[in-house]
């Protein structure tokens, strides 16, 4: 929270709110640009997050399914081996 300064604050709201219902982003006092190319980089810094846990949470969902196909895998080859060559 800031207290007793004077910030330029711009709210973007996407259009559909499916993840997010808004994104707050605070200006640099020295920022001497014009809207649109502060709104571009907004919508960048946006996009970039998304794509990163977008990401993250596909690379999470599928870690525990490997994890579990390696366990399987370190016990099942000793196995087979010892079964076959006894």
């Amino acid at each position: 929270m800031v207290k007793g300064i004077t910030r330029q604050v711009i709210v973007v709201k996407p259009p559909d709110a499916e993840l997010f219902d808004q994104a707050i982003f605070i200006l640099k006092d020295r920022a001497a640009i014009s809207d649109e190319q502060i709104l571009d980089q907004a919508r960048r810094a946006a996009d970039a997050y998304l794509n990163t846990r977008v990401r993250r949470a596909r690379g999470l969902r599928w870690q525990p399914l490997i994890w579990l196909l390696l366990g399987a895998l370190s016990v099942g080859i000793p196995w087979a081996v010892w079964f076959f060559l006894r």
